[in-house]
């Protein structure tokens, strides 16, 4: 009987553990007007924390669960930057290969100060290439063809504009055009498209489920993105026509909160010295070989701290943030299916509380 007593009371202390801030992160999700928002505290090997709260949207009574699918926005960079990594492992590019040995026919009509840049710069963002982050864009021509075609078409435009500026003071220039060429580079050696690499790795050999753009949420029961205007959520559906001017690569995937948990933990024991599907030794360049940004992942020392950070927005539509803390191989992942300064800033205060949760 005590055996049976004692074996009860360690269930009970587990699950209280694993559950230790669903009700300050359903209050803060609840307060900022958040429609469904969904968490994980993980590390290389265990699931330490996990919840899915609120609704698929604020016009239906859909219930949040582990199932549902979110866009994860320019969280898809380092997924990309993960793809490429396997080729430069496989002998197919290096990460000093430079663009226009990969386009030489396109170098005549390009800016010169682009002759040297090389794969890690690109997704280093120490390229120069214009940001194309959907402000203040130039305009972009209707080009015709495949992804692969309008890809290349849309790169060769952005090449004819002159770099932005790298210096001390801006050290990189986020670009999520860079990460279309990159891309390229990728695909010419490949001989496959970025979508057919996408399905490749993360779906056949590490079976994660990952598709490209919006959650399907017309024929299923599953997240919708809100927008915001005048401070008013509009949910989105799926159909609707939205267009990333061939920046897919750098933002364009989405996936269930339990899958990309996986894909964290190969991250994070790679950063224990351990080879998976990429060697420990990559995993140490992307996250930390480069100062500021290095592959995919913001490169951050802090306070006696190290973290990889990103956040993604899903054409202000979703919002997630993922902390990877390196010193204690634990990671923090937020997901919502609403932006704005409101989702934001609860995003900001869930993530604070989550690390003193777990003893950052």
């Amino acid at each position: 009987m005590k055996n049976i007593l004692l074996l009860v009371c360690l269930l009970t202390a587990c699950i209280c553990k694993g559950q230790i801030n669903v009700a300050y992160a359903d209050s803060i999700r609840k307060h900022y007007h958040i429609p469904e928002l969904s968490y994980a505290i993980v590390d290389a090997k265990t699931v330490l924390e996990i919840a899915a709260l609120g609704k698929h949207s604020i016009q239906l009574t859909d219930t949040a669960s582990l199932n549902d699918r979110f866009h994860i926005g320019s969280n898809t960079k380092a997924m990309t930057a993960f793809i490429i990594a396997k080729y430069v492992e496989k002998g197919k590019l290096n990460w000093n290969t430079k663009f226009f040995d990969l386009f030489p026919s396109w170098k005549s009509k390009s800016k010169p100060e682009y002759a040297k840049m090389t794969l890690q710069d690109l997704l280093s963002h120490r390229a120069g290439i214009l940001p194309f982050q959907g402000e203040d864009d130039p305009q972009i021509p209707d080009f015709k063809g495949n992804n692969i075609q309008k890809r290349k078409q849309f790169a060769q435009f952005v090449l004819t504009f002159s770099p932005v500026k790298i210096d001390d003071e801006h050290p990189f220039v986020y670009s999520n055009a860079g990460y279309t060429l990159a891309t390229l580079m990728v695909e010419k050696v490949t001989g496959k498209s970025w979508e057919q690499l996408v399905d490749q790795i993360f779906n056949r050999d590490l079976k994660l489920n990952v598709k490209l753009s919006w959650p399907e949420n017309q024929t299923n029961k599953d997240t919708w993105g809100h927008l915001t205007e005048n401070d008013v959520l509009t949910p989105v559906p799926s159909k609707n026509d939205f267009h990333l001017d061939f920046t897919e690569p750098a933002g364009d995937l989405n996936i269930k909160l339990t899958d990309y948990i996986k894909f964290i933990q190969m991250n994070l024991d790679g950063l224990e010295g351990h080879n998976n599907y990429l060697t420990a030794r990559t995993y140490n360049l992307i996250h930390k070989g480069i100062k500021n940004y290095s592959l995919g992942w913001f490169n951050i020392y802090e306070n006696n701290n190290e973290l990889s950070v990103h956040s993604g927005t899903g054409a202000f539509t979703y919002f997630s943030l993922v902390h990877i803390d390196r010193i204690k191989l634990r990671a923090y992942i937020i997901f919502t299916n609403s932006f704005n300064n409101n989702t934001q800033q609860a995003v900001r205060l869930i993530m604070r509380k989550l690390k003193e949760s777990y003893g950052y």
